[in-house]
Formats: C-alpha cells, sequence, structure tokens
C-alpha cells in the first residue's frame, strides 16, 4: 500500500483531464475517449463520480480502475469477447471500436444501496417488484438476495440520470434486440458467478457490478468499457459481513460506496451544489480503491509521483506521431 504522504502528493498530479491532438474526443464521466476509425484510445483520468455527477479527482484512481479492468478483461475473455487490443499506459487501453448497447446489465447479490437507482432505496420506498423482479417481504439492509437478480439500467447521456427498467422494457424499448439482449443477460450472469467466486478466495464479497457491452465491426456481442472495478462494483470484506449484518451495522467497504455515503450524509444525493470534498476523504478513497486493486488481484499496486499526463504522452508516442505524422 502506498504511503499517505504519497497519496497527499499526488493530489496536486491527479489526471483531471486530457486534450492529446488525435481523433474525435468523447469525454465520459471518469474516461476520455479518442475515436481512431476502427479503434479507441480510452484514458481512465482520476475523476471521481457519484450519482451521475462528475464530483473531484481522487489519487491513482485512473490507475486503479484501468489496471483492475485490464485484470478481469483478460481472465474472463472465455466467458464474452471483450474489446481490448492493448495496454500501453497504466492509465490507458486501446480497444476495438464498438457500437454501443445503450442497457447495462447491473447484477445485484445483495439489496443495499444510497442512491436513487439502487434496490434498498425502491425497498425502502415499498416497491417490492424491482426492475421485473418480485422481492420478498421483511428484507433488511445489505442482505442476501436469494440469488443474485439482474436489474438493466438506461445508458443515459452526460450529465443525465440513468433509469433502472425491467428486462420486458428494454426489448419493449427497442434498446436492444430480443436474441442479443438473452446473450447479454447469459454473460452478465456467468461473469458475476466468475467474478464472486474468484474474490471470495481474497476475502471479498462481489456485492453488485455494471457490464456494458458493444457489437464489434462482425456484430459479435463484446464486453467493453470497465469489469468488476471499485467504480463499476461494490466490494465488501467477507470475513466481517456476518457478524456486522447480524448487528445492523453497514460492512466494510472498499469501493466508490464511501464517498457516496459522505455525500448523502452530507445531504447530498445528485440534484444541487455537490459539497467540498476535503483532502483527508480524497485520500481515504484512494486507500480504498488501491486496497480493492490489491485484494482483487493479488498484486501490489506500483504507482509514484509523477505528472500522469506527461508519461502518458511518452507511452503513446507511437501512436501519436502515427496520428499527427
Amino acid at each position: 500500500m502506498l504511503s499517505d504522504e504519497t497519496l497527499k502528493t499526488q493530489l496536486k498530479f491527479t489526471l483531471e483531464k486530457t486534450n492529446l491532438n488525435i481523433g474525435k474526443k468523447y469525454e465520459g464521466k471518469v474516461r476520455d475517449n479518442y475515436l481512431l476509425g476502427d479503434k479507441r484510445l480510452i484514458i481512465t483520468t482520476d475523476r471521481i463520480s457519484a450519482f451521475d455527477r462528475v464530483l473531484c479527482t481522487i489519487p491513482f484512481k485512473g490507475q486503479v480502475l484501468n489496471q483492475t479492468s485490464a485484470f478481469w478483461f483478460e481472465k474472463t475473455k472465455e466467458i464474452v469477447k471483450n474489446h481490448v487490443i492493448e495496454v500501453p499506459d497504466p492509465n490507458v487501453m486501446v480497444v476495438n471500436e464498438c457500437k454501443l448497447i445503450p442497457a447495462e446489465m447491473v447484477v445485484r447479490g445483495y439489496i443495499t444501496g444510497v442512491t436513487t437507482t439502487s434496490a434498498w432505496y425502491s425497498y425502502e420506498k415499498g416497491i417490492r417488484n424491482f426492475c421485473g423482479n418480485e422481492l420478498p417481504e421483511d428484507m433488511k439492509k445489505n442482505q442476501k438476495f436469494e440469488k443474485p437478480i439482474l436489474t438493466p439500467s438506461t445508458k443515459a447521456e452526460h450529465g443525465q440520470h440513468d433509469e433502472s427498467i425491467s428486462s420486458e422494457e428494454v426489448i419493449k424499448r427497442n434498446l436492444v434486440d430480443k436474441k442479443t439482449y438473452k446473450e447479454m443477460e447469459k454473460a452478465a450472469l456467468a461473469l458475476f458467478d466468475f467474478g464472486t467466486k474468484l474474490v471470495a478466495k481474497n476475502n471479498l464479497i462481489l456485492v453488485d457490478t455494471k457490464y456494458e457491452f458493444g457489437l464489434d465491426s462482425e456484430g459479435k456481442l463484446t464486453l467493453i468499457d470497465e469489469v468488476h472495478t471499485p467504480d463499476s462494483s461494490r466490494f465488501w470484506i467477507k470475513n466481517t459481513y456476518e457478524k456486522i449484518f447480524a448487528e445492523g451495522k453497514e460492512p466494510e467497504k472498499l469501493d466508490k460506496e464511501y464517498v457516496r455515503q459522505w455525500l448523502a450524509n452530507k445531504d447530498f444525493i445528485g440534484d444541487g451544489d455537490i459539497p467540498e470534498i476535503p483532502d483527508d476523504v480524497k485520500v481515504e478513497a484512494a486507500k480504498r480503491y488501491i486496497k480493492a486493486y490489491e485484494m482483487i488481484t493479488g498484486k501490489e499496486f506500483d504507482a509514484k509521483n509523477e505528472d500522469i499526463l506527461e508519461r502518458i504522452k511518452h507511452n503513446l508516442k507511437n501512436i501519436l506521431v502515427n496520428k499527427n505524422g
């Protein structure tokens, strides 16, 4: 684990944005995308978003996300095809360009959350049919479902809110055809099962996650974006969960939920002005991201204080020269 001093020093060097003079740029909440014909360059910045709003930057967060995704893309390529071509920098992936399917596949193993799209938010309000899933009475927050449930979500435009919908609604709205949707459903549940079993060996619970899919140039279903990262997934510490749950307390968390909860405690859940996030919260968030990476992958996180954008430009020299030369 990196020292607090290293994390504090990196606050001055976090990667907030990029402006590379290559291809058409598309800026997501966290990733800067550059379209290069049949390929795409994805730079994962240190931006953090919650409640569909971009909040601030977190030291080394982009590297954690990119390297965690690279780990999972490699591990799951036998389950479903993915878009990765190469990882030329800790914050960068070069991938095959795919046609985005505008429906995210959200898989939930537990009932939890503080966002308005979370299962627990709806359940607390008395809703028992959540995205087509009939939920039993008397469930408690953070309780495990009998089996994981699928709760698809619309893929909102930048600055808009995602919407949780049922599988039937995905088809009805023509977000994707029925045959492809069934493939997505099968792949999402298989990925979640694989991820659950792998992280359980490392004392983690994969609580819930989202997957994004696209169609490659041949129309084949392809896993894109990110996989089982602390942004797209919730992780809890496994060996303390049962005791803490029995006591009615919140699990030990290793994901973005720490920041979400901090904001919720300030009465912010997406609307209005974003509260100023202090440095100690940013550093604590960074520690949780890094610990998640190390527990998920079994590898030590390797990073140092440096200008990330300059390093990226150096590592992408060949791509930049080819595009501009």
